[in-house]
């Protein structure tokens, strides 16, 4: 197995990683930015107000996407498990 296949397996996790974990962070980053709005609209200052709403809109989200990014998943690790006699010799 040469570097350069390493290198080719490595960036293709870290791709998969911010494919399947981008609908989550970008769902958490949006209700994050809308409460800190309405935080600083009424003046509340709760630390804890923002905890539950991303909690229930990551849930949402995990739900929507969750058969995609699962079927991402299989897909990278069937491609993965496939391509070791290649990688061996």
């Amino acid at each position: 197995m040469t570097p350069e296949k390493v290198m080719d397996i490595g960036r293709q996790a870290i791709e998969m990683t911010l494919i399947i974990s981008g609908p989550l962070l970008l769902a958490a980053l949006v209700i994050g930015l809308i409460v800190s709005i309405f935080q600083a609209a009424t003046q509340i200052n709760e630390q804890t107000l923002s905890f539950i709403p991303k909690l229930v809109g990551m849930f949402i989200v995990l739900i929507l996407v969750g058969p995609w990014m699962l079927q991402m998943m299989v897909d990278y690790i069937r491609r993965l498990f496939e391509s070791i006699p290649q990688l061996i010799g």
